[in-house]
């Protein structure tokens, strides 16, 4: 299959352009940096630079590769954020999942490919009742906390163009593994590692982690399968931060993690901070299992933790 990949380069997009080759795919991987070309090539893939946000490059970069499949893993979000200044430090991210995936639909559909897979995120769910575990018929949030307003809406509204277009969604949790925030060298890693990573309140929210490397492999997985659609692509094991940030230390070998009240942590980390520590919850992957026919190599985030930071 000819696959057109932006955001080539990013944390799944390095495993995703391997794992496309080998499955014996041939990519045209988009970056905006020049640096990165000579990385691409020897990957493998067939490199194009543009600037996700200029239609006449995009548009003219797609209708170059004339591709069956377009996958849209565009992000930019900084190595650490702030969980007081989400919004600033999504800024680019949300024009991104806006206006990029506008230009990037138009371009495919002018360059007559036949679907787009897209990344989303499994934050993208209204909140249920205390213990749910989301599933892909559960309602997306068009009210988010204002913490997070636009960076919710662009999620939305990323998901309402791709589905609209007969494409497919898949909800990522979060990532961990190299490359990601969650590695050895990422920042949560090294917060972790010098107990800057408290538990929040009870530590009653709820992660749902995914290896990128599972990530990868579930969205090579999506290619032979047709359905429009939204899938969560999740581990096994619905995560609470209780339990996951002290298995984080002791993977890393790090001191056990402190615990602050909610009240007093409020100020360092702001509304969102907050709410993903004692509100989030956790999103099952039986869909994606059963109508993709993918399997994470790593079921729990425990075992992937102690194999799988890099």
């Amino acid at each position: 299959m000819r696959v057109f990949l932006a955001g080539a380069t990013g944390a799944i997009g390095r495993p995703l352009v391997r794992l496309l080759i080998a499955d014996g795919h041939q990519v045209t991987a988009m970056t905006r940096s020049p640096a990165k070309v000579d990385a691409l090539r020897a990957a493998g893939a067939d490199p194009v630079v543009a600037d996700a946000l200029n239609p006449t490059a995009v548009m003219s970069a797609v209708a170059d590769a004339r591709p069956d499949t377009v996958i849209n893993q565009l992000t930019a979000i900084p190595s650490r954020l702030d969980p007081r200044k989400i919004e600033r430090d999504f800024a680019l991210t949300d024009r991104l999942r806006t206006e990029g995936t506008r230009i990037l639909i138009e371009a495919a559909q002018a360059a007559g490919a036949e679907r787009m897979i897209a990344q989303s995120i499994v934050l993208v769910y209204a909140p249920g009742p205390p213990g749910t575990v989301h599933t892909e018929s559960d309602p997306v949030n068009v009210n988010p906390h204002k913490s997070y307003q636009r960076t919710g809406g662009a999620l939305v509204e990323l998901e309402r163009q791709v589905l609209g277009s007969g494409g497919q969604v898949l909800r990522y949790g979060y990532f961990y593994g190299p490359g990601s925030a969650i590695s050895r060298a990422g920042s949560i890693g090294g917060d972790v590692s010098r107990r800057r990573l408290p538990i929040v309140g009870g530590g009653t929210g709820v992660w749902s982690f995914i290896h990128v490397e599972d990530a990868a492999r579930a969205t090579v997985a999506t290619l032979a399968n047709e359905t429009a659609g939204a899938y969560n692509i999740v581990d096994d094991e619905p995560a609470p931060v209780a339990e996951w940030i002290p298995a984080l230390a002791d993977a890393l070998g790090a001191p056990r993690p402190l615990r602050v009240p909610a009240l007093l942590a409020r100020p360092l980390a702001g509304g969102y901070g907050i709410e993903s520590m004692t509100k989030s919850q956790g999103a099952s992957n039986a869909l994606a299992k059963r109508e993709l026919g993918w399997q994470p190599s790593f079921p729990s985030w425990r075992e992937g933790f102690r194999r799988g930071l890099g």
